[in-house]
C-alpha cells in the first residue's frame, strides 16, 4: 500500500460500528457542548518547509513548487514531471494549489522561532492543567524528527518543552519519589521498598547510557558517531541557561502559569514506539540484549474507559539534562533503518509523554491534579517502489501507512460529525494503536496540535501535495475542549492495592482540606453519642436500608421490563426484516425463473435453426438453378423425341429402299444411303451421352431433395423436445406456488403465535400488578415474586426466539430447491 491511498481513502463514509466501538461514534461524557465558544477551538495546524540539501540542489530539486504568500498561506506549483501536472494537462484536477494554515515556517526558521510560534502557549496551558499532544506529520526525509529532537547544535522542540517546564517550577519542585502516575490519570503512593526499587530503575537506564556513550568514543563506526540527528553528544546543550537565557523570560514564564508558591511538583517522563502495530517500551534496558525479545505492552482502559499502556516505565527526571538522556537512551533502542529516500529512516511511530504532578505544600502533600503533554513523531508516509523497500522495510511501511490511513480515517469522521444536518458517522478509532492513544485529545480531555512536515522537492511533489490535502481536513476539526483545568480530571490516589487512599479537589485550599478531614472525624466518632440516640440512629438507618432496597428492586424490575420491551420490539423488527427478506427472495427467484425460462426457449429456437441452417447449407441448391436445369431436361427431353421419330421415318425409309425397285430407283438417281446412316448412328450416340448425363443429374437432385427431407424432420423432432422442457416448466412453476402456499401458511402460524404472546403480555401484566398490591400492603419485598416475573419474562423472550429460526429454515429449505432448480 502506498501513502497516496491515505488522504482519499479517508474521505470515504466507514460503515456502521460494531457494539465495543460505540463510544468512539458519539463524544464521552466528559467533553462539553459545542455550544460553548470558548471550548470550541479548530485543530491548530502549523506548517514548515525543510531547506534543500546540496545533493537535492545538484539533482535539480528546486523548481519553485512552494509558493509562500503570506504567514498563512502558501500554493503549490505542480512541476512538469509530476503526475498532477499530467492530470491537469488532461483536464483532470488543478496545476496549483492553495492552502490556509495556523501559521507557514519557511526554510530558514530557527529551532527557538518554531518553538515561540508553535509550542509556548502549548506547554502554558500544560502547567495550567490541561493535557496537551503535539504530533508530526509529512513525509518521509521531511524534517519530523528534527522538528521535535533536533540535533546537538539547536535542539528541537521537546527538549525546549522541558526547559520551559521546569524553568516554571523552579524552587517548588517535589524532591521525592513516592508519589508516581498510575494508570491513565491516578497517582500512586509508593513505600519505601518501592521508591528504593524506582531509584535503581532510573540509576539502571542512565548507566546504560555511560556505556553506550563509552562504546561510541571508542568505536568510530557506530551508528551514534556519524551525523545522525540523534547523536547528542554532549548534553550541557540541553540544560536551561542554553535556551532560555533571558531573565526577563524566565520571569514571565514564572509568573504568566497557574503555579503558585503554594505548591509543589514532580515531573515523570515515558518513552514508547508503536512499530508494526505492537507497543514497545524504548526504556526498558532488557530491550538491548540480542537473545531476548523486546517485550510487548498491551493498551488497556480503566474504570473511566481511559486508555493506558500497560507495564509502561515513568521514570521521575530532577532537570532537562536527565530528560536529554533518557531521550538518548530512547532513540538508542529505537527502529530506525536505511532506505533510498532517508538514511535514518524511522520506522515506528515515538511517542514521549511528561506528566506534570501538581501537589500541595505540605509534609504529606495532597495530590491537586495531574496533566500530560504527549509529543509524538510519526513515521513518514512513503512510496514504496521510490523508497525501494523490500522485506521486513515493506512490511515495516505497509504497517505505517496503514495507521497514517486510519488516522485520515479518524479526522475526516470528526470532520463530518461537526456538521448537524448529516448522520453521526463511525470513528474508527479502535482500528489502530496509534488512534486509539489519541482519542482522548480528540474527544475533549486535551488539546491537539499538528505539526505538517514538507519536502520542497520537485521529485516528491506527489506525496507533498497529499499530505497538504489532508492538512486542510484536520484544519476543519473543531476541538471541544474543557474549559476548566486541573478541577476536569481529578485524580485518585492508590496504595499498594490500588484502592484509592484519598481525593481531593484542585480549588480547595489547604485550610478547607483540614476542615473537611475534622467534619469527618467528627461523622466517624460515634462514642460520645447517648445509647438512645444509637438507637434511633440504628432505626434511621434501617428505614433507610430497606427504602433503598424497595428503590432497587424497583429500578431492576423497571430496568427488566424496559429490557424486555427492548427485545419484544427488536423481534418485531427481526420478524419484519425477515418477511421482507422472504418477499424480495420470492421476486427475485421469480424474476430469475422467468428470465431463465425466456433463456432456454430462446437457446433452444436458436439452436435447432442453427442446426438446419447449416444441414441446408451443405446441400442447398438455389432454386433458380434448379428451374433452369429442369428446363434443360425438358429441352433434351422433346429433342430426343425428335431425333427418334427422325430414325423411325428414316429407318421406313431403308426398308422401302430394300425392294427390287427401289434398289433401281436409287442406282439411278446415285443415292449414298451408307454415309447417311452413319451420320445417324452418330447423333443417335450424342443423344444416347446427354440423356445419360440427365439421368444423372436427375438422380443427384433427388438425393438433394431426400436429405432436405431428412433436415426437416429433424428440425420436427427438436420443436417436440423443446415443448416437453416447457411442459417441464411449466411444472416446475406449479410446485413453486405450492411451496409459497405453504410459506403463506406458516405467516398464518406466525400471526397465531403473536395473538398467544399477546395474551401472555396481559397475563404478565395482571400478574405484575397482584404483585405490586401484595408489595404494598406487606411492605417487604418478596424473592419468590421476583422470580415468578423473571420466569414469566423469560417465557415471552423463549416464546419468540425460534421464529426467526423457523424463518431461516424455510429460507434454507427454499435455497436449496432453487439451487437444484438452477442445476436443472
Amino acid at each position: 500500500m502506498e501513502g497516496s491511498g491515505m488522504f482519499s481513502a479517508a474521505c470515504e463514509v466507514l460503515e456502521s460500528p460494531s457494539y465495543p466501538d460505540l463510544m468512539s461514534k458519539h463524544p464521552p461524557k466528559e467533553c462539553v457542548s459545542i455550544d460553548d465558544p470558548e471550548a470550541c477551538q479548530p485543530l491548530k495546524v502549523y506548517l514548515r518547509v525543510r531547506p534543500f540539501s546540496k545533493a537535492e540542489l545538484e539533482n535539480n530539486e528546486f523548481q519553485n513548487c512552494i509558493i509562500f504568500e503570506n504567514p498563512e498561506t502558501v500554493t503549490l506549483q505542480a512541476p512538469k514531471e509530476s503526475s498532477a501536472m499530467k492530470n491537469s494537462e488532461k483536464g483532470v484536477g488543478q496545476s496549483m494549489h492553495r492552502f490556509t494554515f495556523t501559521r507557514v515556517f519557511g526554510p530558514e526558521t530557527t529551532q527557538s522561532e518554531f518553538f515561540e510560534g508553535t509550542m509556548r502557549e502549548i506547554v502554558k496551558t500544560y502547567i495550567d492543567g490541561v493535557n496537551g499532544l503535539v504530533f508530526t506529520y509529512g513525509v518521509t526525509n521531511a524534517g519530523k524528527t528534527f522538528t521535535i529532537q533536533g540535533s546537538p547544535k539547536e535542539v528541537g522542540i521537546l527538549t525546549r518543552s522541558l526547559d520551559m517546564i521546569f524553568t516554571c517550577i523552579g524552587e517548588r519542585q517535589y524532591l521525592k519519589m513516592d508519589l508516581k502516575p498510575h494508570l491513565s490519570n491516578n497517582v500512586k503512593k509508593l513505600e519505601n521498598v518501592q521508591v528504593k526499587q524506582e531509584e535503581a530503575i532510573k540509576a539502571a537506564i542512565l548507566a546504560s547510557l555511560k556505556e553506550e556513550t563509552e562504546n561510541i568514543l571508542n568505536s568510530p563506526t557506530t551508528l551514534g558517531a556519524s551525523s545522525s540527528i540523534y547523536d547528542f553528544t554532549s548534553t550541557s546543550n540541553c540544560t536551561s541557561p542554553g535556551l532560555l537565557s533571558d531573565p526577563r523570560e524566565e520571569k514571565s514564564l514564572s509568573t504568566g502559569t497557574d503555579l503558585n508558591h503554594k505548591t509543589q511538583s514532580s515531573v515523570w517522563v515515558s518513552f514508547c514506539e508503536i512499530y508494526n502495530e505492537y507497543v514497545y517500551d524504548l526504556l526498558d534496558t532488557l530491550s538491548t540484549s540480542k537473545n531476548q525479545k523486546r517485550r510487548i505492552l498491551r493498551i488497556c482502559e480503566d474504570q473511566g474507559g481511559n486508555c493506558y499502556i500497560k507495564d509502561l516505565k515513568w521514570i521521575n527526571i530532577k532537570n532537562t539534562e536527565e530528560a536529554c538522556k533518557i531521550l538518548k537512551i530512547g532513540n538508542k533502542n529505537r527502529s530506525l533503518a536505511f532506505t533510498r529516500m532517508n538514511q535514518y529512516s524511522s520506522r515506528s511511530h515515538s511517542i514521549f509523554s511528561i506528566r506534570l504532578l501538581r501537589l500541595t505544600d505540605e509534609d504529606e502533600p495532597r495530590v491537586l491534579g495531574i496533566s500530560e503533554l504527549s509529543l509524538c513523531d510519526l513515521a513518514g508516509s512513503e512510496r514504496c517502489n521510490k523508497a525501494q523497500s523490500f522485506g521486513d522495510r515493506l512490511k515495516e511501511a505497509g504497517n505505517i501507512n496503514n495507521s497514517l490511513l486510519i488516522l485520515g480515517k479518524c479526522i475526516a469522521a470528526l470532520k463530518q460529525n461537526q456538521n448537524p444536518k448529516m448522520k453521526p458517522s463511525y470513528v474508527p478509532f479502535r482500528e489502530s494503536k496509534l488512534t486509539r492513544l489519541f482519542q482522548p485529545f480528540f474527544c475533549g480531555k486535551g488539546k491537539a496540535c499538528m505539526i505538517v512536515n514538507i519536502n520542497p522537492c520537485a521529485s516528491t511533489y506527489d506525496e507533498t501535495l497529499h499530505v497538504m490535502k489532508f492538512s486542510a481536513v484536520a484544519k476543519q476539526v473543531i476541538q471541544t475542549v474543557i474549559p476548566n483545568n486541573f478541577e476536569s480530571f481529578v485524580p485518585k490516589l492508590v496504595g499498594k492495592d490500588g484502592k484509592p487512599l484519598m481525593h481531593s479537589d484542585a480549588n480547595i485550599s489547604a485550610q478547607e482540606l483540614s476542615d473537611m478531614e475534622t467534619s469527618v472525624e467528627e461523622e466517624v466518632d460515634i462514642t460520645i453519642m447517648s445509647h438512645e440516640d444509637l438507637l434511633k440512629t440504628a432505626e434511621n438507618l434501617k428505614e433507610r436500608l430497606v427504602m433503598e432496597k424497595q428503590s432497587k428492586l424497583l429500578l431492576e424490575v423497571q430496568i427488566r421490563k424496559e429490557m424486555a420491551e427492548a427485545m419484544f420490539q427488536q423481534l418485531l423488527e427481526t420478524e419484519e426484516t425477515w418477511s421482507k427478506r422472504l418477499e424480495d427472495v420470492k421476486e427475485s427467484y421469480e424474476d430469475k425463473l422467468e428470465s431463465k425460462f425466456e433463456m432456454y426457449k430462446e437457446a433452444i429456437k436458436k439452436h435447432a435453426y442453427m442446426c438446419a441452417m447449416e444441414q441446408i447449407e451443405d446441400h442447398y441448391v438455389p432454386i433458380e438453378e434448379f428451374i433452369a436445369e429442369q428446363e434443360k431436361v425438358e429441352d433434351r427431353d422433346r429433342k430426343i423425341l425428335q431425333l427418334k421419330l427422325q430414325l423411325g421415318e428414316e429407318s421406313d425409309g431403308l426398308l422401302a429402299l430394300e425392294s427390287p425397285s427401289s434398289i433401281v430407283h436409287a442406282t439411278e438417281g446415285e443415292i449414298k444411303p451408307d454415309l447417311k446412316y452413319k451420320e445417324m448412328q452418330r447423333t443417335k450416340e450424342q443423344l444416347q451421352r446427354k440423356c445419360e448425363e440427365q439421368d444423372e443429374l436427375i438422380k443427384s437432385l433427388k438425393f438433394k431433395i431426400q436429405k432436405l427431407n431428412e433436415t426437416v424432420q429433424e428440425v420436427n423432432e427438436a420443436c417436440s423436445k423443446t415443448s416437453e422442457e416447457n411442459s417441464t416448466l411449466k411444472h416446475m412453476l406449479m410446485l413453486k406456488d405450492q411451496e409459497m402456499r405453504g410459506l403463506q401458511n406458516w405467516a398464518k402460524r406466525v400471526l397465531e403465535l403473536e395473538t398467544t404472546v399477546s395474551s401472555l403480555q396481559e397475563e404478565l401484566d395482571e400478574t405484575k400488578k397482584q404483585l405490586w398490591s401484595e408489595d404494598l400492603k406487606r411492605h417487604k419485598p418478596k424473592r419468590a415474586c421476583f422470580h415468578d416475573i423473571v420466569e414469566l419474562s423469560w417465557t415471552v423472550i423463549h416464546t419468540w426466539h425460534p421464529v426467526p429460526t423457523l424463518k431461516s429454515h424455510h429460507d434454507i429449505r427454499i435455497t436449496h430447491t432453487f439451487n437444484k432448480e438452477d442445476n436443472t
